[in-house]
């Protein structure tokens, strides 16, 4: 999850004139052995045009990867008539890479962006060095159906500089143990008080039937401005905002409303019961899963697709032990339980960077949708497949309709991995896919399901000054505060006194200038 507000501050140097540069290599006359047919829309390119040379530049994530010349490459390029020269860089040094070039002033003809609220990038979209390109998506079949909410969220003070690339949006909910819940008699819950009933009963009615009272209900980690926390997704259920709300036509803080409080004492109640770990404040958030799978807790609330990956983990354990159930699955998940105002869910950010087009590299409209034509046809299904898995009868077989990849790690990292990096997934990953266990496409199911219960936040999109000078004091204020009064270090007194502080903090200043931009960004 991004933070709630960016923590880059604006640069102060401008940006000027930006050059380009070109190159490539020779398009693509022949197709590969093996290649797959052009998908529909692909077939209708402008065969008759000049290829459309690009560079465009990507993460890497192993040290081989797909070339230029490569089969799956040129065939990307045959059905979409272009010229591709990728230029690769480790994930490990992207952000320093990527910094360096956008000060070089020498940019592909697509970029992608890891970060859409650093700060170069922010102060190079704001002096005009990409294109807006949220007015031209209407005019592509697949682009034209990017999400509103994502959209929002991608955006820099609501102008969009480049396509997101899509991710799960209602990716937040519940996971539990699923044999833990039929040992103690339980049915999933429904309401916020079947969940406190459930984790009650699995720190009382010892649900590993081990004979030991060592069991609790859900295990938390310390909040961090970096990605969502238990907590972020259950005080959604009692009505609070998602980082900020909409009273009265203004902005105000999550902290500042009486909902946020009563999740608050909810989290104490638990705290004091010993329904969560004690230790929660300073717990490490990589190991967030370990208590679930080491029969401990039996329940996480977290993104939904772990899951799956707890359930693996405890299918391994238990197989060393030849205790094991192949057929079924130990955890469940669930969107939430219904609060007051109904069922709620926690977004994510909904993408992960974006692919922005320089107005130095591409100089005209004419070019910009040819590029923007570009990503538009990547979103089809052939050519997500293509891109994703490679080509059928080399890199993969088909079981049904689920891609089973070749075995020969060596050919996929130096013809297809790395390649989906320029995949948008709009409005959604429509290609093959490898085959789902049960648990996967419920969680799929109810990923999409939750999209109708997120809470968005309103001020996602915009750019404080304040924040990027104090936003790391002022969390500080928020998160000591609340962490001393669920162990009752400080009592309600004690609370909002903090929040009093916060406000003389910079508090007051941030919520007149957010409030300032959200007046602006309604005009």
């Amino acid at each position: 999850m991004k933070k709630w507000i960016s923590t880059a501050a604006i640069g102060t140097v401008a940006i000027t004139a930006i050059t380009g540069c070109s190159g490539g290599k020779e398009a693509a006359t022949t197709p590969a052995a093996g290649a797959a047919s052009p998908g529909a829309t692909a077939t209708a390119a402008a065969q008759n045009a000049k290829p459309l040379d690009m560079n465009i530049m990507l993460p890497i994530f192993k040290t081989n990867y797909p070339k230029d010349d490569g089969p799956v490459v040129t065939e990307i390029e045959k059905q979409t008539n272009t010229n591709i020269h990728l230029e690769w860089v480790p994930n490990s040094s992207y952000t320093d890479k990527f910094n360096i070039t956008l000060a070089s002033g020498k940019l592909p003809h697509i970029i992608y962006v890891p970060d859409v609220k650093n700060p170069s990038f922010v102060n190079a979209a704001k002096s005009g060095a990409f294109w807006e390109v949220g007015p031209y998506l209407k005019e592509f079949p697949t682009l034209s159906q990017a999400n509103a909410i994502i959209m929002n969220n991608s955006s820099i003070d609501g102008k969009n500089y480049g396509i997101y690339r899509g991710r799960a949006l209602g990716r937040n909910g519940i996971n539990y143990r699923k044999d833990w819940l039929e040992a103690v008699g339980l049915q999933q819950p429904k309401t916020i008080d079947d969940f406190y009933n459930m984790l009650k009963a699995f720190k009382e009615k010892d649900p590993d039937k081990n004979g030991k009272a060592d069991t609790y209900g859900m295990v938390l980690v310390k909040w961090t401005g970096q990605w969502a926390s238990g907590f972020d997704t259950i005080k959604l259920w009692f009505g609070a905002p998602n980082k900020w709300g909409v009273v009265d036509g203004k902005l105000v803080p999550e902290h500042q409303t009486a909902e946020y409080l009563e999740a608050l004492k909810f989290m104490k109640k638990l705290y004091d019961e010993k329904l969560i770990n004690q230790d929660f404040a300073v717990f490490d958030s990589a190991k967030w899963n370990d208590p679930i799978v080491n029969n401990q807790a039996g329940v996480i609330v977290d993104v939904t697709d772990t899951a799956a990956r707890i359930d693996d983990k405890i299918h391994a354990a238990l197989a060393k032990e030849g205790k094991d159930k192949p057929d079924v699955h130990y955890v469940d998940n669930m969107i939430g339980v219904t609060g007051k105002n109904g069922l709620k869910a926690l977004p994510t950010s909904g993408f992960a960077g974006m692919l922005a087009i320089p107005k130095s590299t591409v100089k005209t409209e004419d070019e910009l949708k040819r590029v923007l034509k570009f990503l538009d046809q990547m979103n089809e299904p052939a050519l997500t497949t293509l891109a994703g898995y490679g080509i059928e009868g080399k890199h993969y077989t088909k079981d049904g309709e689920a891609v089973v990849p070749t075995k020969d790690a060596a050919l996929l990292e130096s013809e297809v991995e790395g390649l989906n990096q320029m995949l948008p997934f709009i409005p959604e990953d429509r290609g093959l896919k490898v085959k789902q266990t049960p648990l996967r496409l419920q969680t799929a199911k109810i990923q999409k399901e939750a999209e109708q219960y997120i809470v968005a936040n309103p001020a996602e999109p915009f750019i404080s000054t304040v924040y990027s000078q104090k936003g790391q004091q002022l969390d500080n204020v928020i998160n000591d505060a609340r962490i001393k009064f669920i162990v009752g270090q400080t009592d309600e007194a004690g609370l909002k006194a903090a929040f009093e502080t916060w406000k003389k903090s910079g508090g007051d200043d941030l919520v007149k200038e957010m409030n300032d931009l959200y007046a602006a960004a309604k005009k």
